[in-house]
């Protein structure tokens, strides 16, 4: 039979068969070109996720109550605040992913420039979040301003760094294991933020404020001195605690930067032009099996968030838990660190699909438990760390499957490089949208529930609301998003096919004249 000569160029359809063929009869040096990430490469890749997470669950967790208690911002502005963040972060999503696809190829790649000159802005905007000024008058647009631009920044980081999962490697498998590594690191950074950001703010926690008849009186524990005191005690460790996570933020850039390279698919190098934004755009939001993930993945990541918003303030007034809070967040977030393997086991044993539905429904009994039970803290520790598990598999299992979706999308569309930026920025736009209109209506509902800023407790009203927020409003949501995800049609088999096919596309590209040499030469981008 032929060993390869005379193959020409075409569709991946037409490919399959012959490269298929070809693969199994090429000479012994082959299977050279195949390398494998080192354990260091991938754990320096995964470290690059620990500053989005770490950022963003000590904003995530903190931000509202801190807005509300500690800044003094009345309920409806803070809403707005929250709303107005998350809507813009999710606008600059696709921005910087249509200014990324119009990047070129550098000495340092194209995604991590990006990374590199966005870093050092981005933990300025982060400290002075967290910082109170002196006027009065205009704070609220001091943390409009700060929000949005922090949130563009680290959007700046990490569009790039999520699109960069599709070019640390061609192999499949080395992906899966990259992002396992990845999402592992995520949810220790996430760790690393509850514990950072509670422990220290936990220790200075600002005196609460009595209502009587209307008006807002420092509990007898404290006089109005003390109080205010105390007050600027909090803001302080609020301040601290930004500093450490900033400096946690810089320390992962460099360790990204200096460890990772970026690779260029062999047959993408044979392109003339790469495609325009508006054009790889439309052909992305046709592509059926990114629409069904997006809209399976949208309610689930909603359901998580919402939870994440409220669990603070639910724990303070509703469970009456003050002082625990921090420590439960820590509770959920270290069990989560620990199931994260064994979660890429399951998905490797049973499949993706599989491990959604056992995964993320896990978390409804345990939701529908807290909604009913009476305040007791033994029991909540224990939701909270059998939450966790939950909590690891929605962490995973979203990043795991859109690099399947990418690799679905190259096969009917071979031409079309480059995409791989406007697959995770809208995936993420979508996603951080949804999220600030949830934050913004559950910090407005609160608002008309009668929210007392720094009150002691809180009426029944605002109890309930608190509830509904963590505990229904989510299992409705996540209930929908597994109805949603029946339709996604990437199973196991069609994983591998679509991976001996990509195999056979790269095969081919390889013998029209692409070297290992070349390759070499392109990864170091000349």
């Amino acid at each position: 039979m032929a060993k390869g000569e005379g193959a020409e160029s075409g569709s991946a359809a037409g490919l399959l068969p012959t490269g298929i063929l070809q693969a199994g009869e090429r000479p012994a040096q082959e299977p050279k070109k195949k390398k494998q990430l080192s354990i260091c490469n991938k754990l320096c890749y995964a470290v690059g996720g620990a500053p989005y997470q770490v950022t963003g669950c000590a904003l995530g967790f903190f931000l509202q109550i801190y807005l509300l208690d500690v800044a003094q911002v009345n309920p409806f502005p803070a809403s707005i605040i929250l709303f107005v963040g998350r809507a813009w972060d999710a606008f600059t999503d696709p921005l910087v992913g249509f200014c990324i696809s119009k990047s070129s190829w550098t000495r340092l790649g194209r995604l991590m420039p990006w990374i590199i000159f966005s870093t050092p802005l981005a933990i300025i905007t982060y400290f002075l979040i967290w910082f109170v000024p002196d006027f009065p008058q205009g704070q609220e647009l001091w943390y409009l301003l700060f929000y949005c631009l922090f949130e563009t920044l680290v959007t700046c980081f990490h569009v790039p760094y999520s699109a960069l999962t599709m070019f640390i490697s061609t192999e499949q498998s080395e992906r899966d294991s990259a992002t396992a590594y990845r999402m592992t690191v995520e949810v220790l950074g996430t760790v690393l933020g509850t514990a950072i950001q509670g422990q220290i703010v936990g220790q200075a926690n600002a005196p609460c404020l009595q209502y009587l008849n209307g008006s807002a009186v420092a509990s007898e524990s404290a006089n109005r001195t003390y109080s205010i005191t105390s007050l600027r005690e909090t803001q302080n460790a609020y301040l601290l605690a930004a500093g450490v996570i900033a400096s946690i933020y810089v320390i992962c850039a460099v360790i990204l930067t200096l460890g990772v390279r970026e690779q260029r698919e062999p047959y993408e190098t044979q392109q003339a032009e790469p495609m325009s934004f508006f054009r790889g755009l439309r052909q992305v939001m046709s592509h059926g099996p990114y629409i069904k993930l997006i809209a399976g993945f949208l309610f689930t990541s909603l359901a998580f968030m919402l939870v994440e918003g409220n669990f603070a303030l639910f724990c303070t007034y509703t469970l009456g838990f003050r002082n625990e809070f921090q420590n439960l967040l820590l509770a959920i977030m270290l069990s989560a660190t620990f199931t994260i393997p064994i979660w890429q086991w399951f998905l490797t044993r049973f499949g993706k699909k599989t491990a959604v539905y056992v995964g993320i429904s896990s978390a409804v009994p345990f939701l529908i438990l807290v909604a009913l039970m009476e305040s007791n803290l033994i029991v909540t520790y224990v939701v909270a760390i059998a939450a966790g598990i939950s909590v690891a598999a929605a962490f995973l299992l979203p990043w795991s499957m859109l690099p399947d979706v990418i690799d679905d999308f190259h096969l009917k569309q071979p031409h079309a490089h480059g995409t791989e930026p406007i697959f995770f920025s809208f995936y993420v736009f979508f996603t951080k949208f949804a999220s600030g209109v949830s934050l913004g209506i559950s910090t407005l509902s609160l608002d008309f529930a009668g929210y007392k800023t720094r009150g002691c407790s809180q009426p029944a009203s605002v109890k309930f609301t608190l509830k509904m927020l963590v505990t229904m409003a989510p299992i409705v949501l996540i209930l929908l998003g597994l109805l949603l995800f029946k339709l996604y049609p990437i199973d196991e088999e069609k994983r591998r096919q679509n991976k001996k096919a990509l195999q056979a596309l790269r095969d081919e590209a390889s013998s029209s004249g692409y070297s290992d040499t070349d390759s070499t030469e392109l990864a170091s981008i000349l």
